[in-house]
């Protein structure tokens, strides 16, 4: 009981808390510490993202790794089916094996015994959520194993460690799930508790507004599944071409997108002008070459168009009282959506505002003015060279 209050002192007082590795190997070093014979340990961790699963941490007394594992495979790969984790997954309760013996069963096992090891436990960590995999192991080169008093210690070790741990694992979720579903910068500003409905900020920005052309048709002649198909690859294409232009996707809208490129400290309104349209080359670009693979395999190409406009906007929280929005609204949002209304009627990939082609001192080509509905004036608006387009 001694050792088990000294760790839970080292826990509350000394231990560090900034991350999960961190705390995970203080811990580790804290249980060997008190005397207990680990020659090895593992954490597990599942967390809420679409493409990683979770996080494996592992710790000895030369070396800390850890490796995020890829969400669309771990539940079927054989590391996963052939391992202690499924183990305590299906049965929720601690797996030991002995490792005096040949374990062709389990092959991380295998790999202990041949490197030394002689006992190893894995316990479920007790969280409030036990829909995910929470799981920590301990290994030891001792010949004699781990005896009664050192798994009592481990497992009170491990009761102990839990709920630090989870902490974490909800922190990493809410994070994941913020930036998921509405980007990393809403995201961040939402955990920071932004959440007053009507509170907004005002800010600049270039607006990114697309949409994909030919959707109704296709959705009316095609299953679902291949609509489904078609759409995800047009958001991928924009999701990676926007964010790796220091753009953030704000939402979709059916077959619509709405991106921004905020000024900030580092970014004047000329340098997002200036990467909101690098983005539409390469988005332009990379729907291109997208669609000659898509023309090989008989799929319907991704038609779009795409309006650029740049303007201060009203960035916060609309909505009802129980349901909220984190998005931009104002003029300048209305008149890119105007603009994406004329790159239709025009039948053009690409339409520029005066504001945003004033900015980026780039060679445009002028189409002249036209009369877009709901605003007073005709507006002068570019696109694209033919090259880029």
């Amino acid at each position: 009981m001694d050792r088990t209050e000294a760790l839970a002192r080292w826990l509350a007082d000394e231990a560090r808390h900034d991350t999960v590795q961190e705390l995970f190997a203080g811990f580790c070093k804290e249980v060997v510490r008190s005397g207990t014979p680990v020659w090895r340990a593992s954490l597990g961790l599942e967390v809420l993202h679409p493409e990683v699963s979770g996080w494996q941490h592992v710790w000895t007394s030369e070396s800390l790794s850890m490796r995020e594992a890829d969400r669309a495979t771990a539940a079927t790969s054989p590391s996963y089916l052939n391992s202690p984790t499924r183990i305590v997954d299906d049965t929720e309760q601690p797996f030991r094996r002995r490792l005096g013996a040949p374990c062709p069963d389990l092959p991380l096992l295998e790999e202990l015994r041949l490197a030394g090891g002689a006992d190893y436990i894995m316990y479920p960590l007790p969280f409030l959520d036990r829909t995910r995999t929470a799981v920590i192991s301990f290994a030891t080169r001792d010949p004699e194993g781990f005896d009664p008093a050192s798994l009592d210690r481990l497992e009170r070790a491990t009761r102990l460690l839990s709920p630090y741990l989870e902490r974490h694992v909800l922190r990493r979720i809410a994070v994941d799930l913020l930036e998921t579903y509405v980007g990393p910068r809403t995201g961040q500003r939402i955990i920071e508790g932004r959440v007053d409905r009507g509170a907004v900020e005002m800010i600049e920005a270039a607006i990114w507004f697309a949409d994909l052309r030919g959707f109704t048709l296709l959705s009316e002649q095609s299953p679902i599944p291949a609509v489904l198909a078609h759409l995800n690859a047009w958001f991928g294409i924009i999701g990676d071409v926007v964010g790796a232009h220091g753009g953030e996707v704000l939402k979709f809208i059916g077959d619509a997108v709405l991106a921004i490129f905020p000024t900030s400290a580092e970014r004047d309104r000329a340098a997002a002008c200036r990467q909101a349209l690098a983005a539409a080359q390469e988005f332009c670009r990379r729907s291109e070459a997208e669609n000659v693979q898509r023309a090989f395999s008989g799929s319907p190409p991704l038609e779009h168009g795409l309006a650029l406009h740049v303007g201060e906007v009203a960035y916060g929280n609309v909505g009802a009282s129980h349901r909220l929005d984190f998005t931009v609204i104002g003029p300048a949002v209305n008149r890119a959506s105007r603009l994406l209304d004329l790159a239709k009627r025009l039948d053009r990939p690409v339409i520029v505002s005066h504001a945003l082609a004033r900015e980026v001192n780039r060679p445009l080509v002028d189409l002249g003015r036209y009369r877009l509905r709901d605003v007073e004036k005709p507006q002068r608006v570019f696109t694209l060279p033919e090259s880029d387009s």
